[in-house]
Protein backbone atom coordinates (compact mmCIF):
# COMPACT_ATOMS: atom_id res chain seq x y z
CA UNK A 1 0.00 0.00 0.00
CA UNK A 2 2.77 2.45 1.12
CA UNK A 3 4.48 1.50 -2.64
CA UNK A 4 0.76 2.23 -4.69
CA UNK A 5 0.58 5.46 -2.48
CA UNK A 6 3.91 7.31 -3.20
CA UNK A 7 3.67 6.47 -6.71
CA UNK A 8 0.55 8.03 -7.36
CA UNK A 9 1.91 11.25 -5.18
CA UNK A 10 4.75 10.87 -7.31
CA UNK A 11 2.92 11.21 -10.75
CA UNK A 12 0.25 13.49 -9.41
CA UNK A 13 0.13 16.31 -12.48
CA UNK A 14 -1.36 19.29 -10.52
CA UNK A 15 -2.72 20.80 -7.36
CA UNK A 16 -5.91 18.92 -7.83
CA UNK A 17 -4.67 15.52 -8.43
CA UNK A 18 -2.80 15.76 -5.65
CA UNK A 19 -5.68 16.55 -3.38
CA UNK A 20 -7.31 13.90 -5.24
CA UNK A 21 -4.24 11.17 -4.04
CA UNK A 22 -4.70 13.01 -0.24
CA UNK A 23 -8.61 12.36 -0.36
CA UNK A 24 -7.76 8.86 -1.19
CA UNK A 25 -5.62 8.17 1.61
CA UNK A 26 -6.45 10.19 4.47
CA UNK A 27 -9.93 11.44 3.95
CA UNK A 28 -12.78 10.20 5.64
CA UNK A 29 -13.00 6.99 3.70
CA UNK A 30 -9.43 6.92 2.80
CA UNK A 31 -7.39 3.38 2.71
CA UNK A 32 -4.90 5.05 5.75
CA UNK A 33 -8.01 6.00 7.51
CA UNK A 34 -9.32 2.74 7.35
CA UNK A 35 -6.15 1.00 8.53
CA UNK A 36 -6.30 3.31 11.54
CA UNK A 37 -9.70 2.57 12.56
CA UNK A 38 -8.29 -1.40 12.90
CA UNK A 39 -6.08 -0.49 15.94
CA UNK A 40 -9.10 -0.42 18.37
CA UNK A 41 -9.99 -3.88 17.75
CA UNK A 42 -6.67 -5.31 18.31
CA UNK A 43 -4.96 -6.90 20.99
CA UNK A 44 -2.46 -4.79 22.88
CA UNK A 45 0.15 -7.00 21.53
CA UNK A 46 -0.80 -6.60 17.72
CA UNK A 47 -1.30 -3.02 18.44
CA UNK A 48 2.39 -2.67 19.85
CA UNK A 49 3.24 -4.36 16.00
CA UNK A 50 1.18 -2.85 13.25
CA UNK A 51 0.67 0.48 15.22
CA UNK A 52 4.25 2.10 14.44
CA UNK A 53 3.51 0.19 11.05
CA UNK A 54 0.65 2.67 10.17
CA UNK A 55 1.55 5.50 12.07
CA UNK A 56 4.64 5.27 9.58
CA UNK A 57 2.48 4.77 6.33
CA UNK A 58 0.19 8.22 7.34
CA UNK A 59 3.60 9.91 8.18
CA UNK A 60 5.74 8.86 5.28
CA UNK A 61 1.93 9.78 2.85
CA UNK A 62 1.34 13.24 4.38
CA UNK A 63 5.40 13.96 4.47
CA UNK A 64 5.20 12.81 0.32
CA UNK A 65 1.93 15.16 -0.52
CA UNK A 66 3.52 18.34 1.48
CA UNK A 67 6.36 17.80 -0.53
CA UNK A 68 4.81 17.12 -4.33
CA UNK A 69 2.70 20.18 -3.17
CA UNK A 70 5.71 22.48 -2.72
CA UNK A 71 7.20 21.32 -6.00
CA UNK A 72 3.79 22.08 -7.86
CA UNK A 73 3.30 25.29 -6.46
CA UNK A 74 6.74 26.28 -7.47
CA UNK A 75 6.30 24.78 -11.02
CA UNK A 76 3.39 26.76 -11.14
CA UNK A 77 5.01 30.10 -9.86
CA UNK A 78 7.92 29.43 -12.35
CA UNK A 79 5.53 29.03 -15.72
CA UNK A 80 3.57 32.62 -14.11
CA UNK A 81 6.63 34.26 -14.25
CA UNK A 82 7.69 32.97 -17.71
CA UNK A 83 4.55 33.82 -18.81
CA UNK A 84 3.20 36.89 -17.31
CA UNK A 85 5.50 40.24 -18.10
CA UNK A 86 5.79 43.64 -16.01
CA UNK A 87 7.17 46.57 -18.30
CA UNK A 88 8.77 48.74 -15.97
CA UNK A 89 9.47 51.43 -18.74
CA UNK A 90 6.27 52.23 -18.57
CA UNK A 91 5.38 55.18 -16.41
CA UNK A 92 3.81 55.10 -12.51
CA UNK A 93 0.41 55.50 -11.95
CA UNK A 94 0.27 59.37 -10.73
CA UNK A 95 -0.71 59.46 -7.26
CA UNK A 96 -3.52 62.33 -6.46
CA UNK A 97 -1.15 65.50 -5.79
CA UNK A 98 -2.99 68.84 -4.42
CA UNK A 99 -2.92 72.33 -6.48
CA UNK A 100 -2.51 75.63 -5.96
CA UNK A 101 -4.92 78.27 -5.17
CA UNK A 102 -5.57 80.57 -7.75
CA UNK A 103 -5.23 83.42 -5.24
CA UNK A 104 -2.10 81.85 -3.83
CA UNK A 105 -0.79 82.11 -7.07
CA UNK A 106 -1.21 85.40 -8.01
CA UNK A 107 -0.62 86.50 -4.43
CA UNK A 108 3.09 84.95 -5.55
CA UNK A 109 2.88 86.70 -8.83
CA UNK A 110 2.71 89.95 -7.13
CA UNK A 111 5.34 89.61 -4.50
CA UNK A 112 7.64 88.82 -7.10
CA UNK A 113 6.81 91.54 -9.81
CA UNK A 114 7.00 94.15 -6.57
CA UNK A 115 10.20 93.06 -5.29
CA UNK A 116 11.59 93.47 -8.83
CA UNK A 117 10.39 97.24 -8.36
CA UNK A 118 12.10 97.22 -4.92
CA UNK A 119 8.70 96.94 -2.89
CA UNK A 120 8.86 95.13 0.33
CA UNK A 121 5.72 92.76 1.54
CA UNK A 122 4.36 94.23 5.26
CA UNK A 123 1.64 92.56 7.28
CA UNK A 124 -0.69 93.40 9.84
CA UNK A 125 -3.49 92.24 12.04
CA UNK A 126 -6.48 91.23 10.48
CA UNK A 127 -8.49 92.51 13.76
CA UNK A 128 -7.78 96.52 14.04
CA UNK A 129 -8.60 99.18 16.02
CA UNK A 130 -11.00 102.47 14.84
CA UNK A 131 -8.43 104.83 14.87
CA UNK A 132 -5.83 102.78 12.11
CA UNK A 133 -8.58 101.75 10.42
CA UNK A 134 -10.53 104.58 10.18
CA UNK A 135 -9.40 108.02 11.62
CA UNK A 136 -5.80 107.99 10.57
CA UNK A 137 -6.70 107.45 6.63
CA UNK A 138 -8.61 110.67 7.14
CA UNK A 139 -12.27 108.43 7.17
CA UNK A 140 -14.21 111.12 9.46
CA UNK A 141 -17.39 109.44 11.71
CA UNK A 142 -19.74 110.26 9.08
CA UNK A 143 -18.45 108.32 6.31
CA UNK A 144 -20.63 105.64 4.92
CA UNK A 145 -18.20 102.92 5.14
CA UNK A 146 -18.09 103.13 8.84
CA UNK A 147 -21.82 101.93 8.65
CA UNK A 148 -22.82 98.59 10.11
CA UNK A 149 -23.81 97.24 6.77
CA UNK A 150 -20.10 98.31 4.98
CA UNK A 151 -17.79 97.15 8.26
CA UNK A 152 -18.11 93.92 10.59
CA UNK A 153 -17.73 95.80 14.17
CA UNK A 154 -16.46 93.47 16.97
CA UNK A 155 -19.43 93.11 19.32
CA UNK A 156 -18.61 93.82 23.01
CA UNK A 157 -17.51 97.30 25.13
CA UNK A 158 -13.87 98.02 23.10
CA UNK A 159 -12.20 101.02 23.56
CA UNK A 160 -11.65 101.91 20.91
CA UNK A 161 -14.09 100.08 18.84
CA UNK A 162 -12.42 96.79 17.14
CA UNK A 163 -13.53 96.26 13.34
CA UNK A 164 -12.27 93.19 11.03
CA UNK A 165 -10.12 95.49 8.74
CA UNK A 166 -11.92 96.66 5.69
CA UNK A 167 -9.14 97.16 3.75
CA UNK A 168 -5.21 96.45 3.91
CA UNK A 169 -4.54 100.63 3.87
CA UNK A 170 -4.18 100.40 8.36
CA UNK A 171 -0.69 98.16 7.59
CA UNK A 172 0.06 101.58 5.41
CA UNK A 173 -0.08 103.49 8.57
CA UNK A 174 1.05 101.09 10.64
CA UNK A 175 4.79 101.20 8.52
CA UNK A 176 4.79 104.89 8.38
CA UNK A 177 4.09 105.32 12.31
CA UNK A 178 6.89 102.71 12.89
CA UNK A 179 9.44 104.51 10.92
CA UNK A 180 8.41 107.96 12.23
CA UNK A 181 8.70 106.51 15.36
CA UNK A 182 12.11 104.62 14.88
CA UNK A 183 13.73 107.97 12.93
CA UNK A 184 13.02 109.95 15.77
CA UNK A 185 10.16 111.08 13.01
CA UNK A 186 12.86 112.38 10.89
CA UNK A 187 11.21 109.68 8.25
CA UNK A 188 12.68 107.52 5.40
CA UNK A 189 11.29 106.21 1.99
CA UNK A 190 8.72 104.11 1.88
CA UNK A 191 8.12 101.54 -1.08
CA UNK A 192 5.91 98.23 0.66
CA UNK A 193 3.26 96.53 -0.49
CA UNK A 194 0.48 94.74 2.01
CA UNK A 195 -1.34 91.87 0.58
CA UNK A 196 -3.82 89.91 2.84
CA UNK A 197 -7.09 89.47 3.46
CA UNK A 198 -9.81 91.86 4.20
CA UNK A 199 -13.94 92.11 5.10
CA UNK A 200 -17.15 93.68 4.29
CA UNK A 201 -20.57 92.93 4.47
CA UNK A 202 -21.10 91.82 0.63
CA UNK A 203 -22.03 89.04 -0.72
CA UNK A 204 -22.65 88.36 -4.86
CA UNK A 205 -21.39 87.41 -7.79
CA UNK A 206 -18.55 90.12 -7.87
CA UNK A 207 -17.90 90.10 -3.80
CA UNK A 208 -17.64 88.26 -0.93
CA UNK A 209 -17.47 88.95 2.62
CA UNK A 210 -14.20 87.82 3.00
CA UNK A 211 -11.87 88.57 0.06
CA UNK A 212 -8.16 89.51 -0.88
CA UNK A 213 -6.75 92.72 -1.37
CA UNK A 214 -3.29 94.16 -1.81
CA UNK A 215 -2.06 97.62 -1.34
CA UNK A 216 0.85 99.32 -2.55
CA UNK A 217 2.62 102.54 -0.83
CA UNK A 218 5.38 104.88 -1.85
CA UNK A 219 6.53 107.51 0.55
CA UNK A 220 9.94 109.64 -0.51
CA UNK A 221 10.64 113.51 -1.76
CA UNK A 222 9.58 114.82 -4.99
CA UNK A 223 6.99 111.45 -5.75
CA UNK A 224 4.64 113.00 -8.13
CA UNK A 225 1.53 111.03 -10.05
CA UNK A 226 3.87 110.45 -13.06
CA UNK A 227 5.61 108.25 -10.53
CA UNK A 228 2.40 106.54 -9.51
CA UNK A 229 1.04 105.93 -13.28
CA UNK A 230 4.56 104.94 -14.37
CA UNK A 231 4.56 101.98 -11.83
CA UNK A 232 1.10 100.89 -12.04
CA UNK A 233 1.54 100.38 -15.69
CA UNK A 234 5.17 98.55 -15.36
CA UNK A 235 2.92 96.07 -12.82
CA UNK A 236 -0.01 95.58 -15.34
CA UNK A 237 2.32 94.88 -17.79
CA UNK A 238 4.40 92.58 -16.46
CA UNK A 239 1.15 90.41 -14.47
CA UNK A 240 -0.71 90.22 -17.66
CA UNK A 241 2.48 89.70 -19.10
CA UNK A 242 1.11 91.83 -22.53
CA UNK A 243 3.06 95.22 -23.66
CA UNK A 244 -0.32 96.57 -25.23
CA UNK A 245 -1.65 96.92 -21.80
CA UNK A 246 -3.12 101.05 -21.82
CA UNK A 247 -3.86 102.66 -18.63
CA UNK A 248 -6.75 105.54 -17.82
CA UNK A 249 -6.48 107.35 -14.45
CA UNK A 250 -10.21 108.42 -13.88
CA UNK A 251 -10.88 111.46 -11.10
CA UNK A 252 -12.36 109.74 -7.90
CA UNK A 253 -12.45 110.75 -4.39
CA UNK A 254 -10.85 108.18 -1.71
CA UNK A 255 -10.81 110.52 1.97
CA UNK A 256 -6.88 109.12 2.44
CA UNK A 257 -5.65 110.17 -1.28
CA UNK A 258 -5.82 113.59 -3.06
CA UNK A 259 -6.20 113.57 -5.79
CA UNK A 260 -7.61 110.44 -6.21
CA UNK A 261 -7.91 108.30 -9.56
CA UNK A 262 -9.79 104.86 -10.35
CA UNK A 263 -7.61 103.31 -12.91
CA UNK A 264 -9.25 101.52 -15.68
CA UNK A 265 -6.96 99.09 -18.47
CA UNK A 266 -7.92 98.85 -22.46
CA UNK A 267 -9.77 95.28 -23.03
CA UNK A 268 -9.90 93.63 -26.59
CA UNK A 269 -12.48 91.01 -27.44
CA UNK A 270 -11.11 87.72 -28.39
CA UNK A 271 -13.82 85.19 -28.93
CA UNK A 272 -16.43 86.68 -27.60
CA UNK A 273 -14.41 87.11 -24.22
CA UNK A 274 -13.03 90.14 -22.42
CA UNK A 275 -9.13 90.11 -22.56
CA UNK A 276 -6.78 92.54 -20.95
CA UNK A 277 -5.00 94.43 -23.77
CA UNK A 278 -5.86 96.30 -26.58
CA UNK A 279 -8.06 99.11 -26.96
CA UNK A 280 -12.14 98.15 -27.90
CA UNK A 281 -13.28 99.28 -24.34
CA UNK A 282 -11.65 99.75 -20.94
CA UNK A 283 -12.26 98.15 -17.71
CA UNK A 284 -11.69 99.27 -14.56
CA UNK A 285 -8.95 97.51 -12.09
CA UNK A 286 -7.90 99.57 -9.01
CA UNK A 287 -7.77 102.60 -7.53
CA UNK A 288 -5.09 105.21 -6.16
CA UNK A 289 -3.66 108.59 -5.61
CA UNK A 290 -1.05 110.70 -3.74
CA UNK A 291 -1.86 109.98 -0.03
CA UNK A 292 -3.87 112.86 1.56
CA UNK A 293 -1.76 114.90 3.59
CA UNK A 294 -3.54 114.67 7.22
CA UNK A 295 -2.75 110.83 6.71
CA UNK A 296 0.77 111.59 6.11
CA UNK A 297 0.70 114.05 9.05
CA UNK A 298 -1.48 111.50 11.50
CA UNK A 299 1.83 109.19 11.00
CA UNK A 300 4.24 112.18 12.28
CA UNK A 301 5.60 112.95 9.54
CA UNK A 302 5.81 116.36 7.73
CA UNK A 303 3.54 116.34 4.59
CA UNK A 304 5.71 119.25 2.83
CA UNK A 305 9.00 117.02 3.40
CA UNK A 306 7.34 113.75 2.56
CA UNK A 307 5.26 112.79 -0.33
CA UNK A 308 3.95 109.73 -2.06
CA UNK A 309 1.21 107.96 -3.99
CA UNK A 310 -0.86 104.81 -3.02
CA UNK A 311 -2.92 102.27 -4.96
CA UNK A 312 -4.89 98.96 -3.62
CA UNK A 313 -6.91 96.41 -5.59
CA UNK A 314 -8.43 93.44 -5.09
CA UNK A 315 -5.80 89.70 -5.81
CA UNK A 316 -9.26 87.72 -6.74
CA UNK A 317 -10.72 89.97 -9.43
CA UNK A 318 -6.90 90.38 -10.98
CA UNK A 319 -7.37 86.29 -10.65
CA UNK A 320 -10.57 86.59 -12.20
CA UNK A 321 -9.56 88.79 -14.82
CA UNK A 322 -6.20 87.14 -15.67
CA UNK A 323 -7.10 83.31 -15.16
CA UNK A 324 -10.56 83.77 -16.71
CA UNK A 325 -12.66 82.80 -13.65
CA UNK A 326 -16.35 84.00 -14.12
CA UNK A 327 -17.91 84.33 -10.75
CA UNK A 328 -16.05 85.34 -7.37
CA UNK A 329 -18.07 82.80 -4.62
CA UNK A 330 -16.67 79.57 -5.92
CA UNK A 331 -13.40 80.89 -5.14
CA UNK A 332 -14.05 80.54 -1.78
CA UNK A 333 -16.63 77.47 -1.46
CA UNK A 334 -13.93 74.42 -1.18
CA UNK A 335 -15.02 72.41 -4.03
CA UNK A 336 -12.23 70.20 -5.00
CA UNK A 337 -13.46 70.15 -8.63
CA UNK A 338 -13.68 73.51 -9.20
CA UNK A 339 -9.82 73.84 -7.58
CA UNK A 340 -8.59 70.95 -9.95
CA UNK A 341 -9.66 72.55 -12.64
CA UNK A 342 -8.63 76.65 -11.88
CA UNK A 343 -5.82 75.26 -9.58
CA UNK A 344 -1.94 75.18 -10.36
CA UNK A 345 0.39 72.08 -10.15
CA UNK A 346 3.10 72.63 -7.26
CA UNK A 347 5.57 71.72 -9.92
CA UNK A 348 4.36 73.45 -12.89
CA UNK A 349 3.28 76.65 -11.69
CA UNK A 350 3.02 79.87 -13.92
CA UNK A 351 6.46 81.99 -13.28
CA UNK A 352 7.46 85.87 -14.36
CA UNK A 353 10.91 84.61 -15.03
CA UNK A 354 11.45 87.40 -16.91
CA UNK A 355 11.27 89.87 -14.77
CA UNK A 356 10.01 93.80 -14.88
CA UNK A 357 11.78 95.34 -17.14
CA UNK A 358 13.47 98.97 -16.54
Amino acid sequence: MKTDLLAAIDVASGLDALEACRVHALGKAGTVTALLKTLGGMSPEQRLVEGPRIQGLREAVTTAIATRKAMLERADLDARLARETLDMTLPADVAPTGTIHPVSQVMDELAEIFADLGFAVATGPEIEDDWHNFSALNIPETHPARAMQDTFYLAGEHEPPMVLRTHTSPVQIRTMVEIANRTQKAGEPIRIIAPGRVYRSDWDATHTPMFHQIEGLVIDKGITLGHLKWTLETFLRAFFERDDVVLRLRPSYFPFTEPSAEVDVGFSLEKGKRVIGGSDGWMEVLGSGMVHRKVIEACSLDPDEWQGFAFGCGIDRLAMLKYGIDDLRPVFESDVRWLKHYGFSALDVPTLSGGVGA
